[in-house]
């Protein structure tokens, strides 16, 4: 008996230090290095300002008290926010049964039973048994392998939520100035009608005179009626945008948080900082999510090519038995089971070897989309940057060409009313006039959207310990 529990003891032994011994092996290869191929940095920039820029909080760079609001009610209700986040819940699960595989699972089992028949005899079993079953000793880092892919599969999800987070700070960002944008159109067709609706009446009164022919009038109501049909597109266009933005946010919207007038200057989106080099993407949240999505790959080769190698599955357990209940912990009933098995790959057609050959290929696979990933995130940043610097040359001209089309339609005016220029020159300057309104709004917020953009591009959002 004393040479039974020697050799148990031994056996033991062996088989934890074969377990730790174990947990030191791994197949995965060496990571690949990227190539994406792009530039160093962006012209003009410096590396300091880069990571600045990278890791600003949205509320370091939206500064309308009123869009902070309306960003932190999307965050707390979107529903599209929420089942990322929720995602992001089942992937950090998932890495938790995985994780929980490289070790043994204990467990006890306690029955009883009593039987009989026709004859007076009754009999009784009982037992209770505490063990773990079919675990693995992972030699070769298969298991270890297995749970580092689901690891980086769940830091992947984990990254993906961010960029989710991002994205819909920059939709409600976007819809914010896109309404208010909307409402200084609408107020500028709504002037321009009452402009018209003057005109036509002064056009009226000219004809009565013999001072304006009937063409005229014709072609004041023309363009009366075509203001009107403005007003009428863009109160629908407005209608249409607080909806959306209703929906991103995923309440109903205080009215007191809409934008209430248009600025002319572009301040509520603070720029970028300058200096852009271009390891300013590794911040990017998709960037870093395909990043995880090849280190998973590469752990799966690892976990492909232990499956080649022999494997070695342990099943346990001691306990008591007996014949009768009362005597289930009495001397005696004490017994114990060790079993071993082992899976020798000899000949399997070739699927193992081929299960090596996917793995490789999906990690390579893999990394040309990490590769792909840099590249899309410098073209999104370089185009940013380069839209920015022809926005600000842009508006400066709009400002100019509004300031020259508002004196020329003054003068135009004046002159018209003395009979000294026809209704088609007054035409002209108004329609110019009203096309240079149109077209500063668009270029303001199209200058405060790129801004948006660019922040989005590099990756900015929520920082840790911030909402």
């Amino acid at each position: 008996m004393k040479s039974t529990t020697s050799r148990y003891s031994a056996l033991t032994g062996a088989l934890m230090a074969s377990m730790l011994a174990a947990a030191c092996t791994s197949l995965e290869p060496t990571l690949p290095q990227a190539s994406s191929q792009v530039p160093a940095a962006w012209a003009g920039t410096d590396e300091a300002s880069a990571v600045a820029a990278a890791e600003l909080d949205w509320h370091d760079w939206i500064i309308d008290p009123d869009l902070q609001t309306l960003v932190t009610q999307a965050l707390a209700n979107n529903r599209d926010l929420r089942v990322a986040m929720l995602n992001v819940e089942r992937a950090a699960a998932s890495y938790g049964i995985a994780r929980a595989d490289r070790w043994p699972t204990l467990g006890i089992a306690a029955t009883a039973a009593r039987a009989g028949g026709d004859t007076p005899l009754v009999t009784e079993t009982a037992s209770a048994t505490l063990g773990f079953s079919s675990f693995e000793l992972d030699f070769f880092g298969r298991v270890r392998n297995l749970s580092d892919a689901a690891l980086q599969q769940y830091l992947g999800t984990e990254e993906a939520g961010r960029s989710a987070r991002i994205s819909l700070i920059a939709e409600v960002a976007n819809a914010w100035f896109t309404l208010s944008a909307d409402q200084e159109l609408q107020r500028i067709s709504e002037a321009t009608l009452e402009n018209r609706q003057a005109l036509l009446e002064i056009t009226e009164q000219r004809e009565q005179l013999g001072a304006a022919t009937e063409l005229e009038v014709q072609q004041a109501r023309t363009v009366l009626e075509a203001a009107r049909a403005d007003v009428a597109r863009y109160a629908g266009q407005v209608a249409r945008d607080r909806n959306a933005l209703a929906l991103l946010v995923g309440a109903e919207l205080d009215t007191a948080l809409l934008p209430r007038r248009f600025e002319m200057q572009t301040d509520e989106i603070l720029p970028v900082p300058s200096g852009l080099p271009s390891e300013v993407l590794l911040h990017r949240p998709d960037i870093a999510a395909a990043e995880h999505q090849l280190r998973s790959a590469n752990a799966q080769i690892g976990a492909a090519r232990a499956a080649m190698f022999p494997s070695i599955s342990l099943t346990a357990a001691a306990g008591t038995a007996s014949t009768e209940l009362s005597d289930l912990f009495s001397g005696g009933s004490f017994g114990w089971s060790f079993t071993p098995r082992i899976d020798l790959p000899i000949f399997d057609s070739g699927r193992r070897r081929a299960a090596v050959t996917v793995a490789t290929v999906d990690r390579d696979i893999a990394l040309a989309q990490y590769e792909q990933a840099i590249q899309a995130g410098f073209r999104e940043v370089a185009d940013a940057l380069a839209t920015a610097r022809t926005l600000t040359d842009q508006r400066q001209a709009q400002i100019a060409l509004l300031n020259a089309a508002e004196r020329a339609d003054e003068l135009s005016q004046q002159r018209y009313r003395v009979g000294q220029d026809s209704y088609l020159v007054l035409l002209e300057a108004q329609r110019t006039l009203y096309d240079a309104r149109q077209s500063l709004v668009s270029t303001l917020v199209s200058e405060q959207t790129n801004r948006i953009i660019l922040y989005r591009a590099l990756g900015a959002g929520v920082s840790e310990g911030r909402a």
